[in-house]
């Protein structure tokens, strides 16, 4: 990489920064999610019951999601306070300096639609929920070849993983429970095609529930873990006066 251009990733990636901090400080961004509500069985969100009573600063939106062990359907609230705690306290995402060397090429090849692969979540005790993962993502590095799943987020291919840096005592160490990394394809292809795409870990970044108790984040299933540190992309979030989410 030419001086110019690496010049101009870094710009880029300081620009990336600027944008993450912009959208987990928004007034529904990460840190601003002070309740997740689950509603009885049967029973459906009254948006505007609850937004009249809320405060100023309080957004409520609704969510649905799968129950763990029938399937079905489970309907909820989700209070957004644009004055939380966690905003208030908040200070910086702690990142690692940008390094080329961790924008990845790899090829994406396409399964069968439908197939699952069960991803355990962070609040559910153990349990596992089924995800779909379109294809899969293969690469060799430091020797080792990888067979990555990524699953369907809304219409993208989002990386969830994990390496030896999670939950380290010490300046490299990252969110203990994994990041995120949304993967980006080379050419205009889509799920159903098989194609190189790019994993710039420049851009892994720390999920939702490293911002708010609130989440129930996945957490990266065995194939989706790295044999090395992975030194790139976010590490912490960091807040002053001691603040620790899970006891706002």
């Amino acid at each position: 990489m030419t001086e110019p251009t690496l010049a101009a990733a870094r710009a880029d990636h300081d620009a990336w920064r600027r944008e993450r901090r912009d959208s987990v400080t928004a007034p529904t961004g990460n840190l601003a999610l002070v309740e997740t509500r689950w509603l009885p069985d049967g029973a459906r969100p009254n948006l505007a019951s609850e937004r009249q009573g809320a405060a100023a600063s309080v957004t409520v939106t609704s969510l649905k999601r799968r129950n763990i062990d029938t399937g079905a359907d489970e309907y909820g609230l989700r209070f957004w306070d644009a004055a939380s705690p966690a905003i208030r306290a908040f200070e910086q995402i702690s990142t690692f300096p940008y390094d080329p060397d961790w924008v990845v090429e790899a090829t994406f090849t396409p399964v069968d639609a439908g197939r699952t692969i069960p991803f355990e979540h962070i609040r559910d005790n153990g349990g596992t929920r089924e995800l779909v993962v379109p294809g899969d993502i293969t690469f060799r590095r430091g020797g080792v070849d990888y067979r990555f799943a990524a699953f369907d987020d809304g219409g993208v291919l989002l990386l969830v993983f994990g390496d030896p840096t999670n939950g380290r005592d010490d300046d490299t160490g990252t969110y203990g429970s994994g990041r995120f990394l949304f993967v980006q394809r080379a050419d205009d292809g889509g799920f159903g095609q098989p194609g190189t795409v790019t994993l710039d870990f420049n851009r892994a970044f720390v999920p939702p529930c490293g911002f708010s108790a609130q989440y129930n984040c996945p957490l990266p299933p065995a194939q989706n873990r790295f044999a090395e540190p992975v030194i790139a992309g976010e590490k912490q979030v960091r807040f002053t006066g001691g603040f620790d989410i899970y006891s706002a």
